[in-house]
């Protein structure tokens, strides 16, 4: 997505005022630049709004007297937010533009040292799920008088390197500005890939502390507002002709739905081409809400979280018009579940576009699916197979409704709820005349179980970070996206895993005011990757408390409503569902930030759906459950190139607990 700015209408602008220059520093020039950038307004009303919606810092040594200064003198037309944690204050930003679907966005600033590092792990998220953020770390003087300063890193090879190189690699531009001037370009250059998609991710401008003091006479006409536009590349005439030519010969199409369709606001054109057709839409993590969950050609999640009718109609489709996704592992089913069909990938960024030996269309998603639907004349899929997709649509919407219901679930060997008698309490509680919920999820069991069961009604409601998968998300982002949409309800469901990683935004957005519903399902370790464990022939161990090593006082009892109640926020634990519903309707009617935490069965998933996927077995063990784990993993491996065992790796439990195999004694692997 190219993107043009342009002076806004109405600015006086002459040629006189564009040579004027204005004194200021480095700090002061990059602030005013950011306020000065606006978008039309979503609304359609013609209004404008500023494309970044402010700038989260946590002031230390290296930007609070230069970048610091400069947010404080602008800080009415760029808000700065102060955080608790520079990892989970970029998640915010992140979060932030995914709900605006990269439209609108924020800056994050930090110290020079270990607050510049925090923000790596951010930085990769942001560079997998192609989302812009821009980062703003202070660094080291570039004049190297007071060498080494506080929390300087010196590298006995080269003397340029900071510990801001360490987000070279997980950068979509990166730049390190060694004198005001620089920011003629630099700037300019960061703001089209942060709104160009194909370009599309994190930035990185370094600050050292000494040239964000440095004072330049900057032209006036570098602070003109401007409006920036969004130009979305219609697809090349020989690539759709060659999509189009493969599309119309197939009779068993399925359309996999990517986050790219979400963020090309792509829904109408989807559901157009989809209906006239005749085509299933299967979701991809990132892609899902991009058709209402009730729409009759709605086949659900696709792959290894996926469900049972997306799966079996990927399996035998014999054309996947791949729109807006990267065909990551968990979508494929590590490249074995639709191995047989012709796939045609359609994104805006060639690199994603060109996965699975396909035809790539390197366009907007929007654009593309409107020019096959006005192009494919009187095609449409087989009667039959739009007719089975409906079918098998019909039937997973009622299984979705039954596995939700905690009444008429089979009760669980623990006496516990498990996930999905959970997400049907959090959805039974919304009132249906509000605006929809956003449910904000990143690691563990609930991003499977989310995809299967969450029933999204519109664009944005499933925010669920999965491209990276990663544990302390959640309640960042849930921050990130209550400030991108307030008028919406966010409800935050996370593990007691990632609950313990990262949890200080939750007094962040009592002190902003962004009331976040928080569901804490506690299941006394890291469930997920327990049941992985013994699925891939491993013995339970470090992972759930119990199977970890512990001192003389044993594994801690955590009282998460009284740790939430520490950070400002409301907060109650729960028994059972029943109390959960309740909890959820006082939660509604807080006006702040509300934690509900309920215990929940470590070993119980939902079995429907679901899809092979790869996770390397050692190929020698002394255990005889790790020879017989790997026996089906080189059975499974042999059988990707058709069409491998219908079996779930990722959160299928092995052998229950009160089952389990010891080792062997006196057994020996030869090699």
């Amino acid at each position: 997505m190219n993107q043009r700015i342009a002076p806004m209408a109405g600015t006086g602008q002459d040629h006189g005022a564009q040579a004027a220059t204005v004194r200021l520093t480095a700090a002061q020039a990059l602030v005013r630049y950011l306020a000065a950038q606006r978008v039309a307004s979503e609304d359609g009303s013609g209004r404008t709004e500023p494309l970044f919606g402010g700038v989260f810092a946590i002031f230390g040594h290296g930007n609070v007297a230069g970048i610091g200064e400069a947010l404080y003198q602008h800080r009415h037309e760029l808000p700065t937010l102060r955080a608790h944690n520079e990892q989970a204050m970029a998640h915010s930003a992140i979060a932030y533009a995914k709900a605006h679907f990269r439209r609108r966005m924020m800056a994050v600033t930090t110290s020079i040292g270990p607050g510049a590092t925090n923000l790596v792990t951010a930085a990769a998220l942001a560079h997998v799920n192609r989302l812009p953020v821009l980062l703003l770390p202070g660094d080291i003087f570039v004049s190297r008088e007071p060498d080494p300063v506080l929390q300087q890193l010196e590298d006995t090879h080269d003397g340029n390197v900071s510990v801001n190189d360490a987000l070279k690699p997980v950068s979509r531009y990166f730049d390190r500005i060694v004198h005001p001037a620089q920011l003629l370009t630099a700037l300019p250059r960061a703001l089209r890939v942060l709104t160009d998609a194909a370009l599309c991710g994190p930035v990185t401008l370094a600050l050292p502390q000494d040239v964000q003091a440095m004072a330049w006479d900057f032209p006036a006409s570098f602070f003109t507002p401007r409006l920036v536009t969004f130009h979305a590349p219609a697809p090349v005439a020989a690539e759709l002709d060659a999509a189009l030519t493969q599309l119309q010969r197939a009779k068993r199409p399925l359309i996999v739905a990517g986050g790219g369709v979400l963020y090309a606001r792509a829904t109408p054109a989807l559901k157009a081409l989809a209906t006239a057709r005749g085509i299933p839409v299967a979701e991809t993590q990132a892609g899902k809400g991009s058709l209402a969950w009730d729409d009759p050609l709605n086949v659900g999640a696709i792959g290894v979280t996926g469900s049972p009718a997306a799966n079996a109609l990927a399996r035998d489709a014999d054309c996947v018009l791949a729109v807006g996704t990267r065909l990551q592992d968990f979508t494929t089913g590590s490249n074995s579940l639709f191995a047989q069909a012709h796939v045609i990938g359609v994104n805006a960024n060639g690199f994603d576009a060109l996965k699975h030996n396909g035809l790539a269309v390197q366009a907007d998603a929007r654009l593309t699916l409107a020019a096959l639907d006005g192009e494919l004349a009187a095609w449409c899929a087989d009667a039959n197979w739009t007719a089975r997709a409906r079918r098998l649509a019909d039937d997973w919407r009622a299984s979705v409704a039954q596995l939700t219901q905690a009444q008429a679930a089979p009760a669980a060997r623990s006496g516990l709820p498990y996930d999905a008698d959970v997400i049907g309490a959090v959805q039974r509680s919304a009132n249906r005349s509000d605006t929809e919920d956003i449910v904000v999820c990143a690691a563990g069991t609930l991003p499977a179980e989310l995809h299967k069961l969450w029933r999204a009604g519109q664009p944005g409601a499933y925010h669920v970070e999965y491209g990276y998968s990663c544990m302390g998300y959640e309640i960042a982002g849930g921050l990130g996206a209550k400030l991108a949409r307030p008028e919406r309800e966010v409800i935050v469901m996370v593990g007691d895993g990632s609950y313990l990683m990262m949890n200080s935004e939750i007094a962040t957005s009592v002190m902003l005011g962004a009331k976040l519903i928080v569901v804490v399902l506690d299941n006394r370790g890291y469930g997920c990757i327990n049941r992985l464990q013994q699925a891939c022939g491993g013995a339970p161990f470090n992972n759930l408390f119990e199977d970890c090593a512990q001192g003389p006082l044993g594994a801690p009892r955590i009282d998460f409503a009284s740790h939430a109640r520490s950070l400002g926020a409301q907060a109650e634990h729960v028994a059972n569902i029943t109390e959960l519903e309740a909890a959820l309707q006082r939660a509604r009617a807080a006006s702040r930030t509300y934690l509900i935490s309920i215990d929940t069965d470590p070993a119980r998933t939902t079995e429907e759906g679901g899809w092979w996927w790869e996770v390397a077995v050692p190929e020698v063990s002394p255990r005889a459950n790790v020879r017989e784990a790997r026996e089906r993993y080189d059975a499974q491996v042999a059988a990707r190139g058709g069409r491998a065992p219908h079996e779930t790796t990722h959160a299928a439990p092995a052998t229950p607990s009160s089952e389990r195999s010891e080792d062997e004694p006196g057994h020996e692997e030869r090699t």
